[in-house]
């Protein structure tokens, strides 16, 4: 049987161990952490539960798959509550838009705000869907272990059927004349930590999974995955270490050989699935003269993609104009992604996501809304600089609400500020940011981190910052991807005599 060493227990590390667990495979994980789930963490301010992990869940198949290939029920681990009508976009000029899942209530709207996208809505519906199958087909279940793996035609006869290069904002403009709605599908760019007016139109097949398939939350809060994936890995067998820092992979003659633990303890493993942002985890754990295809030099001339600038708030009431997702946009987009990406400055004037969890489900706080409110953050200097004072922005962000009539301030009764460098310190993120390299660049967006050492033998690598990408569905293909490369691999190697 093989010894298989998960480093990192995220939803990837998780996806990988319950499905090789499963598969015969002696498999042990180890977690710096107090918990597991990576990003997807449990934060409790008093009686107020939050996710700070991702809030908006697409593709709920993926997940309960992970559970299903096991024999067991998914729905004894998790419940997922479709949210038809999920989040609500307000502007500048006090206008307001639902998202919906449901195209009846979509073109409804569109009467009033974009009387001139009413027809093209069904063809916007057709091409976002096109866009998502191509993807679905060619990309999602691909490992990607050298460059070559690039050049197939199939592969190379899907890059052009996606818009690679035309942006995102571009491609909705196609569909929607009113600036304000254009401004709402753009933001569809934050979820790969990307910029709309860079970001090859490809990723708007993210819109697809929102208003065609849904949104969903987790009852009891999004980390139940995390919790699901990790009962179920224990029951398939896998060890599970959280505490545990790996400080070194071990290598010899291009092989990986095993893990160096922080108390310096040794284990010795066939194969090591690395479950962290491969820009910082990897050459903090494999010295550089062993990983040629990414020295150092080569590290640093990624671009990050964004950061976050996070609030959680317990408040004493529930707020009546807060839904579950809630989007409160500024007057200059644009300005924005200038300035996260080409400044590298916090905007002055930031859009404002906000989850209300409790809008949904009241029994994670039952006191008051819980409030996580997220605003775009440029990552980190080279030199790990923070570039604003925390407590000087998060007034900065109250005012902006209040100029929407949310006033935070009056209702406090919890409250707590998470920074980049908060990310970059809890989870190992690359300058503190959420998903990797940005999609900001063809290069990037289309020919990611393979998912196997180009150097190492038997060393793989799942999570965001690889193939196929960030967001957790994505996380959790990449595990499934390489778990399932490596089973199948096993099974046309003869056993050794």
């Amino acid at each position: 049987m093989k010894k298989i060493i998960i480093v990192g227990g995220g939803l990837g590390g998780l996806a990988s161990a319950v499905t090789l667990a499963h598969a015969g495979f002696d498999v042990e994980l180890f977690e710096k952490n107090s918990h597991l789930g990576g990003k997807l963490m449990p934060v409790e301010l008093g009686s107020y539960r939050f996710d700070f992990g991702p809030n908006t869940i697409t593709m709920p198949s993926i997940f309960n798959k992970v559970i299903s290939q096991t024999g067991e029920n998914p729905q004894d681990y998790v419940e997922f509550i479709s949210l038809q009508a999920h989040t609500r976009n307000h502007f500048p000029d006090g206008s307001a838009f639902d998202f919906s899942s449901d195209q009846e209530q979509m073109i409804h709207q569109l009467q009033t705000l974009d009387p001139a996208a009413v027809d093209k809505y069904p063809a916007f519906i057709k091409e976002i869907s096109r866009l998502y199958r191509f993807s679905e087909r060619y990309f999602f279940p691909v490992t990607f272990q050298s460059w070559r793996d690039y050049l197939s035609p199939s592969l190379g006869f899907a890059l052009l059927q996606v818009r690679p290069a035309e942006s995102m904002h571009h491609f909705f403009q196609r569909y929607f004349t009113n600036p304000l709605l254009v401004q709402a599908f753009d933001r569809y760019a934050t979820y790969i930590g990307s910029s709309p007016y860079r970001a090859p139109a490809t990723f708007s097949m993210i819109a697809y999974l929102e208003l065609v398939e849904g949104v969903y939350y987790t009852k009891g809060g999004n980390t139940g995955i995390a919790k699901a994936f990790a009962a179920v890995a224990k029951k398939s067998g896998a060890q599970l270490h959280t505490h545990t820092e790996v400080k070194k992979i071990i290598t010899d003659d291009g092989e990986v050989r095993g893990i160096e633990l922080g108390d310096g303890t040794r284990i010795a493993a066939d194969l090591v699935i690395l479950n962290g942002d491969l820009l910082s985890a990897f050459p903090a754990l494999v010295e550089e003269a062993k990983r040629p295809s990414l020295t150092n030099a080569k590290v640093a001339s990624f671009e990050p993609s964004i950061s976050a600038f996070v609030i959680t708030v317990g408040l004493t009431e529930r707020l009546e104009i807060l839904k579950h997702h809630n989007v409160f946009f500024s007057s200059d987009y644009r300005q924005e992604f200038n300035d996260l990406f080409d400044a590298s400055v916090y905007s002055d004037e930031p859009t404002v996501y906000i989850s209300n969890s409790s809008y949904t489900d009241p029994s994670v706080s039952p006191d008051g809304d819980n409030l996580f409110i997220l605003v775009n953050a440029p990552a980190l200097t080279r030199e790990g600089h923070l570039q604003i004072e925390p407590e000087a922005y998060k007034e900065r962000i109250y005012d902006f609400l209040l100029s929407y009539g949310v006033d935070i301030r009056s209702y406090i009764a919890e409250e707590k500020i998470f920074t980049p460098t908060f990310i970059r310190d809890k989870f190992g993120s690359f300058r503190g940011a959420l998903y990797g390299p940005s999609s900001n660049r063809p290069k990037d967006a289309f020919l990611r981190p393979p998912n196997a050492s180009r150097d190492i033998r038997n060393l793989f690598f799942v999570g965001g910052s690889t193939h196929p990408g960030g967001g957790s569905p994505m996380v959790v293909l990449s595990g499934l991807n390489v778990a399932n490369k490596i089973i199948a691999k096993s099974k046309k190697t003869p056993p050794s005599r």
